[in-house]
């Protein structure tokens, strides 16, 4: 059985989830439909690529992701400007998505086995109200279908990258940001486990975010090693440093997301304190 993931910004109030999924098995039975999400932030590319490459790890090689986010093609007639639907090949798998800063988002420092630019369907001149659905869909079933890519599809080297914070690391302090805010309120950042290897395990560190307001001095191994109602942070299962409210997420206080007034694009500080050092924190807010 092939795999079809899904990821959109159409959300689950309108049909639009149910016709492209109704697009798909029409086009190839046999596929096993999987969302990932469609509560996707109209039009971001970014967030997109966050849960997608948060999840890609667990799916078998052959699978084809759908990305129907900021899906409509634009074109520029004899130009590379403008974005075309294309085709990734990584890890064994395809992504199937507009190339409009998704793939560089996606990739960030990794690179491509295969790249594809799908030229014909759009170059007829036809307007597609549903990109994703008149676009992407056929063009993944065609993958699915084992069709050659050269045969609809031509080679390319090049894909748009969107902008994505970067980790700045210095001598003894990280600065990271805040990139997805998960269903609980939890703040996950772009601050992987492997900024904090670099460190020697005994070294003291500090935890800084909403300026100087919030700290938390050690990383946890999971919510519950607080207290209920405590603030945590945790390295995720993506290896990303998170930051939680242990059973914070209710109705009246939505986790750590309502608690500490924070939102995605919030710096996150963390100082580390070598024995013998005595480095001011206060110049790294000013």
């Amino acid at each position: 059985m092939q795999i079809i993931t899904l990821t959109s910004d159409s959300g689950t109030k309108d049909h639009y989830v149910a016709s492209m999924k109704g697009a798909i098995v029409s086009l190839y039975s046999s596929a096993l439909i999987i969302d990932v999400s469609h509560e996707i932030r109209p039009f971001d590319i970014a967030e997109a690529a966050f849960q997608l490459r948060n999840c890609f790890d667990d799916f078998p090689i052959g699978t084809v992701h759908i990305i129907g986010v900021d899906a409509e093609p634009q074109l520029t007639p004899g130009s590379d400007e403008g974005s075309y639907p294309s085709i990734l090949k990584y890890k064994g798998q395809y992504v199937v998505a507009n190339d409009n800063g998704f793939f560089g988002a996606f990739l960030d420092q990794n690179h491509p086995e295969e790249f594809y630019r799908i030229e014909t369907m759009v170059e007829e001149g036809k307007h597609y109200t549903f990109p994703t659905k008149q676009l992407l869909i056929p063009t993944a079933c065609k993958i699915l279908n084992g069709e050659n890519l050269k045969s609809f599809a031509t080679p390319r080297n090049k894909y748009k990258k969107a902008f994505t914070p970067s980790v700045l690391v210095e001598k003894n302090l990280i600065k990271g940001y805040v990139v997805h805010i998960d269903a609980f309120g939890n703040l996950i950042t772009n601050i992987n486990k492997h900024y904090f290897d670099r460190y020697e395990k005994d070294v003291a560190y500090t935890i800084y975010f909403r300026n100087k307001e919030y700290f938390i001095e050690q990383v946890s191994q999971g919510y519950n090693a607080v207290p209920p109602g405590d603030k945590v942070a945790i390295f995720n299962s993506n290896n990303l440093l998170e930051i939680a409210i242990n059973r914070g997420a209710n109705a009246s206080t939505g986790g750590a997301e309502q608690l500490f007034g924070i939102r995605v694009g919030d710096m996150i500080r963390i100082e580390f304190t070598p024995r013998g050092s005595h480095d001011n924190f206060d110049s790294l807010f000013g």
